[in-house]
């Protein structure tokens, strides 16, 4: 019998706001950045990831700069709290029980996201999930070096890394549930088994509706494809 993975995108999929902009909000508000200037650029890309205009490389050089720049003790006790504070609270409603359903029909869960490992990791052990495929920064000497490592776990990439992920663990064959609300997603929702859709943003709604792909929402009861 063939094994399953269960994957979820995290940010507006398993939680209910996007982890990486709120990183960049916690950051400012705790000092750390540049707050008027950090907020504005984290804002405009936003901005241009949800109109599917983000260029991912200029991204990262921004997102990872303060793990380069700041202290990382500092950082992991910042980090401890935005967990605790700015992301359980933002947990979707209903992703623990579809998370426990896949879990119990002996799928393997797995996050799946765009978002850099630093701020996922302590994320998807909130969640309980035992595997994360994420965006991985360099790390050298020591420290972080402020750049990613290669393909990012965005868009086309993010199926590269979930191929690279299968081939290392024995997944290749894999039956694969995929969830997410993001029409940057496509390239992963279309080598899915199960496509699925959660909240989606209109352009995936669309998309969604046209193709027959089921479209639920976590925001208060679990559902699942």
């Amino acid at each position: 019998m063939a094994r399953t993975l269960a994957l979820f995108d995290l940010d507006n999929t398993l939680l209910s706001d996007d982890s990486d902009y709120l990183w960049g909000r916690c950051l400012a508000d705790a000092g750390l950045v540049d707050g008027p200037a950090y907020e504005t650029e984290n804002a405009r890309y936003y901005a241009q990831y949800k109109a599917g205009e983000l260029d991912i490389h200029e991204f990262l050089a921004f997102a990872l700069r303060p793990l380069r720049e700041l202290p990382i003790e500092r950082l992991l006790a910042l980090r401890e709290q935005f967990v605790a504070q700015w992301i359980a609270p933002r947990v979707a409603p209903g992703a623990p029980a579809l998370i426990e359903r896949h879990r119990r029909a002996g799928h393997l869960p797995v996050i799946i996201t765009a978002t850099n490992r630093f701020v996922t990791g302590p994320i998807a052990g909130l969640l309980g999930v035992p595997v994360l495929i994420a965006t991985e920064p360099e790390h050298a000497g020591g420290g972080f070096t402020g750049r990613a490592l290669d393909p990012p776990c965005f868009r086309d990439g993010k199926v590269a890394c979930l191929q690279r992920w299968q081939r290392r663990y024995g997944y290749e064959r894999a039956v694969l549930h995929f969830y997410t609300d993001s029409h940057n997603d496509l390239p992963l929702l279309e080598c899915a088994d199960v496509p699925c859709v959660v909240d989606a943003d209109p352009q995936l709604a669309a998309l969604a509706a046209a193709r027959g792909w089921p479209h639920i929402s976590l925001r208060a009861a679990a559902a699942a494809c």
